[in-house]
């Protein structure tokens, strides 16, 4: 069974407060759509975001790939969350018996997608939606996880969803327009060094290299603080062409019928 934990950012980890940031943003985001709903989080990782989640939900289940990953999980929240070893292609959960499905920063670890998508439609009630984020790969120094399958811009989440079932909405969150000096300056080296395949691999070597482009870094925690102010919004974009305007995607995608 492949193990994730080396390409995974895990709570306890040094990350940029960027991430942090993004981290944040897409569970405050999501909790909207989770209001007295049955949810459940695939690839939930270390499992930053259930605290948020459950705070809403009225029932939330969660898994992930990784049996060395979900035991953080486990090891933090303990009764509070039901948490499974799941494969995203073969959900363990009964047809028509959710409410929301989410996906975060996991979809290109999917080696089907559309079977995962397939697995949506089945389990989710009708109106159910699914919610997922992923970084863009349609920007020009996008760098790619080397344990990846595929990722998909958004034009392609839109098809993947709107071919099966689903009428799909999609967002851009954090403009590239808005990163600091130091990003704007340092970004024509970092495409140079994905062209050449000298990105670090781990996540050690990671670090390193967001110590340099981000300065300080800060520490993943095991669970998200709430927050009583209104995360903000994304941007819409239109579904039918690539967006090389912001570092995330959003796609909130309801089950027709």
């Amino acid at each position: 069974m492949t193990d994730y934990s080396e390409v995974t950012e895990l709570a306890g980890s040094s990350i940029s407060a960027e991430q942090l940031v993004r981290l944040t943003h897409r569970y405050r985001w999501a909790a909207q759509y989770c209001v007295g709903k049955d949810v459940v989080e695939v690839a939930c990782g270390s499992g930053s975001g259930l605290g948020l989640l459950g705070r809403v939900s009225r029932s939330l289940e969660a898994g992930d790939y990784s049996p060395p990953i979900l035991d953080l999980a486990r090891a933090h929240y303990g009764e509070r969350v039901r948490l499974v070893q799941l494969d995203a292609q073969s959900l363990p959960y009964a047809n028509t018996s959710k409410d929301v499905i989410i996906l975060f920063e996991a979809i290109y670890y999917v080696p089907d997608a559309a079977r995962f998508v397939a697995e949506c439609r089945r389990v989710l009630r009708p109106g159910g939606q699914v919610l997922v984020a992923t970084a863009n790969c349609d920007l020009w120094d996008f760098n790619p996880s080397p344990m990846s399958y595929r990722y998909y811009g958004a034009a392609e989440l839109a098809a993947l969803f709107n071919g099966a079932g689903f009428n799909a909405q999609l967002y851009g969150y954090m403009p590239v327009g808005r990163v600091s000096l130091r990003q704007r300056v340092l970004r024509p080296l970092k495409r140079l060094a994905v062209g050449l395949g000298i990105m670090p691999k781990t996540l050690k070597g990671k670090r390193m290299l967001k110590r340099l482009i981000f300065g300080r870094l800060v520490v993943m925690p095991a669970e998200l603080e709430p927050s009583h102010d209104r995360p903000e919004p994304p941007v819409p974009l239109p579904g039918d062409r690539a967006d090389a305007s912001h570092k995330v995607l959003y796609c909130q995608a309801t089950l027709l019928g």
